[in-house]
């Protein structure tokens, strides 16, 4: 079987093919699904970085994925992940508002998918 599609890596590429393509939208389109203005040059440097460190833990995960040695780095890695974007988001609900519908979803895909890889990690220490 593909270790790609198993269902011990199903959290790692599922977080690997949409952190890669927000990483892209961020680091070049912003504007493109997100009501973001960005306009100077230290703003698109934001950004870019950004996507420099989505894709860096998105070659994390791919790297768990092909070599299982990494496996473990990878899925807490995913989790802390997932969990960090979904914490900053709740703060920023707590006090800025509600965001727009996508960044909600966004919240609820970062808590499912930090939970999801949280219990692959427990399942693998039984």
């Amino acid at each position: 079987m593909n270790n790609f599609v198993k269902p011990i890596n199903l959290h790692l590429t599922i977080s690997i093919f949409i952190v890669m393509i927000v990483a892209f939208v961020y680091g070049f389109k912003p504007d493109l699904f997100f009501d973001v203005k960005v306009k100077t040059i230290d703003e698109h440097n934001i950004f870019k970085a950004i996507m420099g460190v989505y894709n860096a833990f998105s070659f994390l995960w791919f790297v768990g994925i092909i070599k299982e040695k990494f496996w473990q780095t990878a899925t807490i890695s995913n989790f802390l992940f997932m969990f960090g974007l979904a914490f900053g988001r709740i703060v920023s609900i707590i006090f800025d508002g509600i965001p727009s519908t996508i960044f909600l979803l966004g919240t609820v895909g970062e808590l499912t998918l930090g939970f999801y890889a949280f219990h692959q990690f427990k399942k693998s220490k039984q």
